[in-house]
């Protein structure tokens, strides 16, 4: 379990056990039942990442809800790929590439559902830009309408090796990738990814 939710564990299973000493059984019931599901979210399962520099990595689990030129007027525009992530999708963010931390912008903004368009351009965010040996990938951490803390544990200048855990995003979340066009998305709409496993898209050859 990722240590950003021990408090949110904790605290329902703490106040299950006082509900149930008190002779509220069924409230201590309730609690015990949002404090599973609270250890069920903050999950952190293990994943060995490929050593392929050519490979990006899903950078979330969810669902892929946008594929799409930049700019659709100009053919070396790079492509984003929006993941959406539901409230029983892991949510931790791991480096869809390996490389150094030049980049990290946090934008305050609004909540509006994930899947709009514009949620990457109004909702609260933050930014991170990692440049490898062989290419630079822009990967943002977008709130959503649940979502009201944006987690991030590294820095600028910081490495990260391919699929390695940077942060995550509480509840309802989704994450974009903005990729270079020397590389090949693999991504498709619809699909289901999972973080620091799927492969979205490899250099060109």
């Amino acid at each position: 379990m990722v240590r950003d939710g021990i408090p949110f564990v904790v605290t329902p299973l703490a106040l299950a056990f006082v509900a149930f000493a008190l002779g509220y059984w069924y409230v201590g019931a309730a609690l015990l039942v949002v404090a599973a599901f609270m250890a069920f979210f903050f999950r952190d399962p293990h994943r060995p990442a490929p050593a392929d520099e050519s490979l990006v990595l899903a950078p979330a689990d969810g669902r892929v809800t946008r594929v799409a030129a930049l700019d659709a007027n100009d053919p070396g525009s790079p492509t984003i790929v929006s993941i959406f992530l539901s409230v029983f999708d892991v949510h931790v963010n791991r480096a869809p590439i390996a490389g150094e931390i030049t980049d990290v912008t946090y934008t305050r903004g609004r909540f509006v559902i994930a899947t709009r368009e514009d949620a990457s351009l109004v909702n609260e965010q933050n930014s991170l830009t990692i440049e490898g040996a062989r290419m630079t990938v822009v990967c943002k951490q977008i709130a959503g309408v649940l979502a009201r803390r944006i987690v991030c544990w590294k820095r600028v200048g910081d490495s990260l090796s391919l699929g390695e855990r940077f942060g995550m995003i509480k509840f309802s979340s989704r994450t974009d990738l903005v990729l270079p066009p020397e590389v090949a998305v693999e991504a498709r709409v619809g699909e289901r990814v999972r973080g620091g496993l799927s492969v979205v898209g490899r250099l060109k050859s």
